[in-house]
């Protein structure tokens, strides 16, 4: 996820989409739907998992006198997460960008 964070960011405001582009590639509107669903879900796992990692490296079971600063660290690195595109923004750009691999098992047969 994190070579993620260095491509350009989606819009962060509200886009209105127009629902005939989103089921070109499929031919269902509902199965594209799923196809981001699934992706966003992808995404803020990744993410999640990310900022877990490097929470947890703040962890101590003992208190001290530099708690402060990791504190500051702490609120910059959950500052940076907050900024960062929402996951469902990042999977309908990925999918209108072709940037997505998805099968439809039903469809081969």
């Amino acid at each position: 996820m994190s070579n993620n964070i260095n491509k350009p960011a989606p819009a962060s405001s509200t886009v209105t989409r127009d629902l005939r582009d989103l089921d070109v590639k499929t031919g269902n509107i509902y199965e594209s739907l799923v196809i981001m669903s699934k992706r966003a879900n992808q995404i803020s796992n990744n993410v999640k998992e990310e900022l877990h990692q490097k929470l947890s490296e703040f962890a101590s079971s003992n208190d001290n006198l530099e708690e402060v600063f990791e504190n500051r660290e702490q609120i910059e690195i959950s500052k940076h997460y907050e900024k960062m595109p929402k996951p469902s923004l990042v999977a309908v750009q990925e999918f209108l960008e072709d940037k997505i691999y998805y099968r439809n098992p039903a469809k081969e047969q």
